[in-house]
């Protein structure tokens, strides 16, 4: 019997295999979870199929816009249709800019109104979402977690050229917050991780950099930051509600390392 046996839970942004979503995903179902995994694109459908051959538990995949309505809804009501119940929601969908990195066009004063909101759409509405599409299932059940990743960039620091998803990130945790007060005397958690640098597969040149430069010497891992995802999304977190749990080895800590 593992610790989220009999639990449903939705993770998004968890199609790629190397992603933090994903290991949650896996994490969650090792533990005796039923888990929807949605992603944008229909690779979800492999993730939920390894979950599965993984570790026996039934998860299920799909395809879906999260910055629209009806794409939130359908993770939701397939949760609700499959198992009868949503107990955990981790937001995981989000991504920096898809020129990212120091990028001049990507500075404030060169953002298109365009560019900014679609950066907000997919790091922050994508939750909103969510959050309004589950929060009725799990305030008729009296039970819920909802967990969000966020990031270290725009909880303790910033970069530059990513002004979007570093205000968008910093929304999350007011967000998150803002949440947790209206839930949490129904029995309903929401809390945020934010990881620091962690090598999913698209960790750029300057991020491994950075990492290997900080107190650690090294990033993290996807299974690290699913372990604390898998400690806020437990029954025995229920004391916990409007945290922002920073996991980065440290980096975030003044005078622990040299800044070039």
């Amino acid at each position: 019997m593992g610790r989220f046996s009999d639990r449903v839970a939705i993770v998004t942004g968890a199609g790629a295999p190397a992603g933090i979503g994903f290991a949650v995903a896996r994490g969650l179902a090792a533990e005796g979870a039923r888990v929807v995994l949605g992603a944008t694109s229909d690779r979800v459908h492999d993730r939920a199929a390894e979950v599965t051959a993984a570790t026996g538990s039934d998860a299920v995949g799909v395809a879906a816009d999260l910055t629209t309505e009806a794409g939130a809804q359908a993770l939701v009501d397939a949760a609700v249709q499959r198992w009868g119940r949503v107990d955990v929601l981790v937001n995981n969908a989000g991504m920096t800019s898809v020129t990212a990195g120091w990028d001049a066009e990507e500075q404030v004063t060169d953002l298109t109104l365009a560019g900014w909101e679609a950066a907000l759409a997919r790091n922050l509405t994508t939750a909103f979402l969510m959050c309004r599409a589950v929060v009725p299932v799990m305030r008729a059940a009296g039970y819920g977690r909802i967990v969000s990743v966020g990031s270290t960039t725009g909880t303790t620091n910033a970069m530059p050229g990513q002004a979007t998803y570093t205000a968008a990130k910093a929304g999350l945790n007011g967000l998150s917050r803002a949440l947790a007060l209206e839930v949490v005397a129904e029995g309903v958690t929401v809390n945020v991780v934010a990881p620091g640098y962690v090598a999913t597969g698209s960790q750029l040149a300057f991020e491994q950099a950075a990492a290997a430069a900080g107190p650690a010497g090294r990033s993290g891992t996807p299974d690290e930051i699913a372990a604390c995802v898998l400690f806020l999304a437990h029954e025995s977190a229920s004391f916990v509600s409007g945290a922002v749990l920073v996991a980065d080895g440290g980096h975030g800590l003044p005078e622990t390392w040299p800044v070039a």
